[in-house]
């Protein structure tokens, strides 16, 4: 599942998506990609529209899930952030960090872009921020580097991304796609 905590859709899907683990006999792999999105003043009118509507039907998908969804106040490289991903994946925590990220983000609680309030996330879920700093400028930024290069081979354009037997499925609306997949190939547990 190729992922970025800027998305509200990977949002709606990183739950959903590892919850497949429960069910059929894989193991989901989440890989860090990071979106180029135009800001204001960049993008079209339709496309200000669309993003308008993406905000509206995302935060239709939450509401009943209890999920908070507001509209980030400016475009972010949220490379620290999925820096962060990598290293709480090493740590055995990317569930908890992730669900936290994600959380803190959209409630406009945290700026993805900052690497001190992302080792603030880390201390506050008991990883060591200091370590997280390290590995930001060290391992990390080329373990990140080679999930960008592998996104650019996978064709990623968009997230949340599954890939299944190397069939695409983009958004998580196509969560239920994927299901029937994973059921037609008699993994289902």
């Amino acid at each position: 599942m190729y992922s970025d905590y800027k998305s509200p859709f990977a949002y709606l899907a990183f739950d959903p998506a590892f919850a497949l683990e429960q069910r059929f006999q894989i193991r989901l792999r989440w890989i860090p990609f990071q979106l180029r999105i135009k800001g204001k003043g960049e993008r079209s009118l339709y496309s200000e529209h669309k993003a308008r509507y993406s905000y509206l039907d995302a935060r239709r998908c939450a509401k009943p899930r209890g999920l908070m969804i507001r509209g980030p106040l400016k475009v972010y490289d949220t490379t620290p952030a999925l820096i962060g991903g990598l290293f709480a994946e090493n740590q055995g925590r990317l569930l908890d960090y992730s669900r936290k990220v994600y959380e803190m983000f959209f409630k406009r609680e945290l700026e993805a872009d900052q690497p001190e309030a992302v080792a603030n996330v880390m201390a506050n879920l008991g990883m060591s921020a200091n370590n997280y700093r390290e590995y930001l400028s060290g391992e990390g930024a080329q373990a990140y580097q080679n999930a960008q290069d592998e996104a650019a081979s996978d064709n990623v354009f968009g997230v949340p991304l599954f890939i299944f037997e190397n069939e695409p499925f983009w958004g998580h609306d196509r969560l239920p796609i994927l299901e029937e997949r994973l059921t037609e190939s008699g993994l289902a547990v």
